[in-house]
């Protein structure tokens, strides 16, 4: 059960949520996530006054890195969905073409430099709601292809493991204790190496399901770039996530 308790640090307050950790023994783990929310993985049973008292020791730390995802996100501004709009697909930027057309509107499709959705009222909501439509479907099939490729490179990995697709604002996979990944759809905007690593990150998970020295040996020994990738995910973070 996660429990959401909060830093004051400069006259700030700065929220953060507390998740049991059931691989974790004696240290708890600090995380501000890149859209600026703070979590931290504790042991089971850990004191409250232990945690406060880690969180409160990094408090520095903690409120920087918040200070910085906040700055990101300040000039980004949700979208409008009209045409001539910038949107992205597998790292490429495009330019949203809004169609208006009198019978039913067919799927979304990439025609050159461009994403034409149709429409049949031209309400903003109608195209957005066909804009994500066309990006989940994107995001099942080319998840899909990548799983069954590593799949087979993995040694570790018996069979094609379930996935399914969930907008989350804070993560960009998760893999559960019964081996099923779950996968934000908005990373199928990113480019293919940011994808590959989120992909082998979740998939490192069925052999190791903590993020222990074992599972980063893993990881770098599949992705050896993988900070450069995750740090250039993370820069991207309040690009792709807007809607």
């Amino acid at each position: 059960m996660t429990n959401t308790f909060t830093l004051s640090y400069g006259g700030e307050s700065i929220p953060y949520d507390v998740t049991p950790d059931p691989n974790r023994t004696s240290r708890v783990a600090i995380h501000v996530n890149p859209d600026g929310s703070v979590s931290v993985d504790a042991p089971p049973n850990h004191p409250e006054g232990n945690i406060r008292q880690a969180v409160q020791k990094r408090a520095r730390w903690i409120a920087n890195h918040v200070a910085d995802a906040r700055q990101r996100y300040a000039h980004v501004r949700p979208r409008e969905y009209v045409s001539g709009e910038q949107v992205l697909y597998l790292g490429r930027r495009y330019v949203l073409k809004v169609k208006r057309v009198d019978g039913a509107p067919g799927p979304g499709r990439l025609k050159g430099n461009r994403l034409e959705v149709e429409t049949r009222t031209g309400d903003p909501q109608d195209i957005q709601g066909r804009a994500r439509g066309w990006y989940r479907v994107k995001a099942r099939d080319y998840f899909a292809r990548r799983l069954v490729d590593f799949s087979k490179r993995l040694q570790w990995v018996d069979d094609v493991p379930e996935f399914r697709l969930l907008v989350m604002s804070r993560q960009w996979g998760s893999c559960s204790a019964q081996g099923q990944v779950i996968l934000n759809p908005h990373l199928v905007k990113a480019p293919r190496h940011c994808i590959d690593y989120v992909l082998i990150h979740e998939l490192a998970h069925l052999k190791h399901h903590n993020h222990g020295s074992q599972f980063w040996d893993l990881i770098h020994t599949h992705v050896p770039e993988w900070r450069k990738a995750k740090h250039h995910l993370d820069g991207l973070v309040e690009v792709l996530l807007v809607d």
